[in-house]
């Protein structure tokens, strides 16, 4: 069985150049790519019956929007010759990508860093900074 590498992707430049950076060393290594598209959702924000049914219909809304990015990367992916699947879900992204890296025993994650460098966000964290400070496997920050 070969390696799995799990790469982030949200439809942005620097997830693209994460996928550029993974496809590259998936080729060498002979490994495949678990493309992996989270989107941000709480479980906790709408309470009456009426905003919980709009909910729903956004989170299937969101879903088709999410496999529409990311379904071609791994199409173009597969045709150059690497195993490339995905995976969407709903959740914390760094909750999401270490859960799904130790349920795979994927031996890497690779995101894109996405240069942002104001106070809110070293307040807050990033993806790269949850992931590195809490993933089971390595990670790989591509600026």
């Amino acid at each position: 069985m070969s390696e799995i590498y799990i790469v982030g992707v949200d439809g942005t430049e620097h997830s693209q150049r994460a996928v550029d950076y993974a496809a590259a060393r998936a080729k060498a290594a002979n490994a495949e790519l678990l493309l992996v598209f989270v989107l941000e959702w709480s479980p906790f924000s709408f309470h009456t019956a009426e905003e919980l049914a709009e909910r729903h219909k956004r989170r299937e809304e969101e879903l088709d929007r999410a496999n529409a990015v990311i379904q071609p990367i791994a199409q173009k992916l597969n045709a150059s010759g690497i195993t490339a699947t995905t995976e969407v879900r709903h959740g914390h992204a760094g909750e999401l990508m270490c859960e799904i890296a130790e349920e795979k025993g994927v031996a890497q994650i690779i995101v894109g860093r996405s240069g942002g460098s104001g106070i809110t966000q070293r307040l807050m964290g990033s993806l790269a900074i949850t992931l590195a400070q809490a993933a089971p496997v390595p990670v790989t920050i591509v600026p």
